[in-house]
């Protein structure tokens, strides 16, 4: 690969998404070296004070500060961009970052949004928290039912807001009608897409606006830093999110990047192995638990809409043991090979209780209504053995009675 292919539209449009994973956006210094060279620097020098001058105005493309751009963090916004398919993207320093300027970069008091009731929590809190603290009216629905959307329309409402499969408790959301009915009425649709990626899932191919991500989880991928990601169109990017975002700071360090690049250099591989791994695991906790809920099981009551948007079902699904927190903790407690961890899209298979972890900030009644019960618990199925994996379930399911 010559020094800028990776960043030429006319070669990239022609390369596969596996090898856009390894080498788009990649841009080599003279130095030719094979990884991505990692730009530790807060700001950058100028030859003469003019060339300062016409870069802070737009008239001079080049670097000014690492809070706005740097060279490791572009080549990332650029892969993330291909693979997603979105003409731009700008990489933030975790995903609740993203999330955060996705929402407040383009609303304002007396806007309206409607969001999805089941959510990671933190999203939530977004939602049923900060946004009204600046006068922004929220109203949370069934994201599976699509007749809710329209009928929670409002004059004001500016955002849609939901993600697909969700979080912790895997309903799908059908993207080519709520996108259509968001862009009929004047709409932008948010997708968080952090639990199936553009590995498994393009939002932006059934008509979302905006994709948001929390890169921490599949793309990096073996639990080592934080990262987010937002994409959308040049104008967007540029007009929309590029001033919240040069002036608040959610920055991406060079260093978090940097190890991103080189999570999404397997990501295909990975999330392809773990969805067959996780399918295994389902189906054989499906014959021990009361209710497993995974996309890719026929017993999941979304599951063709699911296989009809997603290339797998991707590594993450929810079990309920029939018990309350106690006999969910047990079960916990009882495996050896499987971490307790409330992280997912790791490379290691890890289990948490949302209800005491992840969704924990959530009112009780607010869990209950989305079905985030004490006997719940979210699964995230690694690179491991699934044989192993099913072992370690066999023996902590026949520890607790099971």
């Amino acid at each position: 690969m010559k020094r800028k292919s990776g960043q030429d539209p006319e070669i990239t449009r022609n390369w596969k998404p596996a090898t856009l994973a390894v080498r788009g956006g990649t841009a080599r210094t003279e130095y030719g070296e094979t990884s991505e060279a990692l730009f530790l620097t807060s700001g950058y020098c100028y030859d003469r004070a003019e060339d300062a001058a016409a870069r802070f105005a737009g008239d001079q493309v080049g670097m000014t500060y690492s809070r706005l751009q740097n060279p490791t963090v572009e080549m990332l916004e650029q892969r993330i961009a291909l693979l997603e398919g979105a003409e731009a993207c700008r990489a933030t320093a975790t995903g609740m970052a993203a999330m955060t300027a996705a929402l407040l970069c383009q609303l304002q008091a007396g806007d309206h949004v409607v969001a999805a009731k089941a959510a990671f929590g933190s999203c939530r809190w977004l939602v049923d928290t900060l946004l009204p603290k600046f006068g922004i009216e929220t109203t949370t629905i069934d994201a599976f039912d699509t007749g809710a959307w329209e009928a929670a329309i409002r004059p004001n409402t500016k955002v849609f807001f939901f993600e697909t499969p969700a979080n912790p408790t895997m309903d799908i959301v059908d993207l080519a009608a709520v996108c259509a009915l968001a862009k009929a009425h004047g709409i932008t649709s948010v997708v968080d897409n952090a639990f199936a990626t553009a590995a498994l899932q393009r939002p932006l191919d059934f008509g979302a606006d905006v994709v948001a991500y929390s890169a921490t989880k599949m793309m990096e991928g073996q639990g080592r830093v934080l990262a987010g990601a937002i994409c959308g169109t040049q104008d967007w990017i540029t007009n929309v999110l590029l001033p919240f975002h040069r002036n608040t700071g959610p920055t991406l360090s060079a260093f978090n990047a940097w190890v991103v690049l080189k999570g999404l250099e397997t990501l295909d591989l990975r999330i392809r192995r773990q969805s067959e791994n996780a399918l295994k695991v389902a189906r054989f906790l499906e014959t021990r638990l009361p209710k497993v809920l995974y996309p890719a099981l026929e017993s999941h009551p979304q599951h063709a809409l699911a296989m009809s948007q997603m290339a797998m079902a991707g590594p993450i699904f929810s079990v309920y043991t029939g018990g309350g927190r106690a006999e969910a903790h047990c079960l916990l407690n009882a495996l050896e090979l499987v971490d307790i961890s409330n992280n997912i899209g790791d490379s290691r298979s890890l289990m948490t209780h949302p209800a005491s972890t992840t969704h924990y900030g959530m009112a009780e009644a607010a869990r209950l209504e989305v079905g985030i019960t004490e006997d719940m618990l979210r699964l995230n199925v690694g690179l491991e053995d699934p044989d192993d994996v099913i072992a370690d379930f066999d023996q902590a399911l026949r520890a607790i009675g099971r």
